[in-house]
């Protein structure tokens, strides 16, 4: 990875992950991460991919030094030019050094990131068929559900991202700059909060968790605060702003599905959603009962039990079905 000249070893940047720097490299660090705003970005970033990859270190099966080999060629080194940092003998290494070729291998998109910073060039982040989680080059933190992109954008005077799918935005504050969102034809302006945007067959909706935001289409807006949402579909002119307590917006995040007198038709909708099932409720005298449950990382039948037993509901499998009866 091509590095500025005032940024810090990347191999230093490992060592304090897992704290075993020198009171002299520690100082090193700290000063760095205390220069500019960009270094603290950066190294978010970087811890983030460094968590990620000790999830995969486990199971994953990439070959350290096929790793090591594709790194150096990226950065123009070999062995004989490459920096050895001198290691503790009393700890482990080896583990750690199969996780940090991993983390060689997926440093470059951080490389990426930090270049298009400095260039002003949009960066696309995708979730593909896993949510993704990740940290924006303003510091402000986005959850992707699956299938999900967004790209971002930043200049002088605002930050502008666009959005497709879902996603969760925990906005970093920055008064001089307004953090835009744009979502079909609809526009979502803040400075600072935490809110989710979902886009599903052109209906956008905007639920804040904290702060405020302004919702926009065609000149009309509405300002949410905690609690509230709005809904705009293709056809409607102006976004309609409604009272939010249910909290099954955020189940992709917190692998929790909270339900607060949750209608049981809306509790199906978010099952097929996540699942990527199709139950049915066949009786349409069921459809409104209110549901009061959490399910925190259940399975889907494990959830469908407890809902049959709790509220003596019939649970069929027909199929490419689930019956609800």
């Amino acid at each position: 990875m091509k590095k500025t000249s005032t940024h810090i070893n990347d191999d230093l940047l490992v060592k304090h992950l897992l704290d075993i720097t020198t009171p002299s490299e520690k100082a090193a660090v700290t000063a760095w991460l205390a220069e500019k705003e960009e270094h603290q970005r950066y190294f978010e970033h970087f811890r983030l991919i460094w968590e990620e990859s000790r999830k995969l270190a486990a199971v994953s099966t990439v070959n350290e030094n096929d790793a090591w080999s594709r790194f150096q060629q990226r950065v123009g080194t070999n062995e004989n030019t490459t920096r050895i940092v001198k290691l503790d003998t009393g700890i482990a290494w080896r583990p750690i050094l199969r996780i940090a070729a991993i983390l060689i291998v997926m440093i470059g998109a951080a490389g990426a990131w930090f270049i298009s910073q400095n260039r002003n060039t949009p960066l696309i982040v995708s979730s593909g068929e896993q949510i993704k989680q990740d940290v924006l080059p303003d510091g402000s933190q986005v959850t992707l559900n699956k299938q999900s992109t967004i790209t971002y954008a930043g200049n002088r005077k605002q930050r502008s991202v666009k959005l497709e799918g879902e996603a969760f935005f925990n906005v970093a504050q920055d008064p001089g700059k307004p953090f835009v969102i744009k979502v079909n034809d609809v526009t979502v302006t803040v400075l600072g909060t935490s809110f989710n945007v979902k886009s599903v067959h052109g209906k956008t909706e905007v639920i804040v968790e904290t702060g405020a935001v302004e919702v926009t289409k065609n000149n009309n807006s509405v300002q949410l605060k905690q609690h509230e949402k709005a809904v705009v579909t293709e056809q409607q002119a102006a976004p309609s702003k409604q009272s939010n307590t249910d909290e099954l917006y955020s189940y992709y995040r917190t692998q929790t599905f909270v339900c607060n007198n949750t209608p049981l038709w809306k509790l199906v909708e978010i099952l097929n959603e996540a699942y990527g099932v199709n139950i049915v409720i066949a009786n349409n005298a069921k459809r409104d009962l209110q549901i009061n449950s959490t399910f925190t990382n259940s399975s889907l039948d494990s959830t469908l039990k407890v809902i049959g037993l709790t509220y003596e509901i019939a649970v069929e499998k027909q199929g490419s079905q689930i019956i609800l009866k």
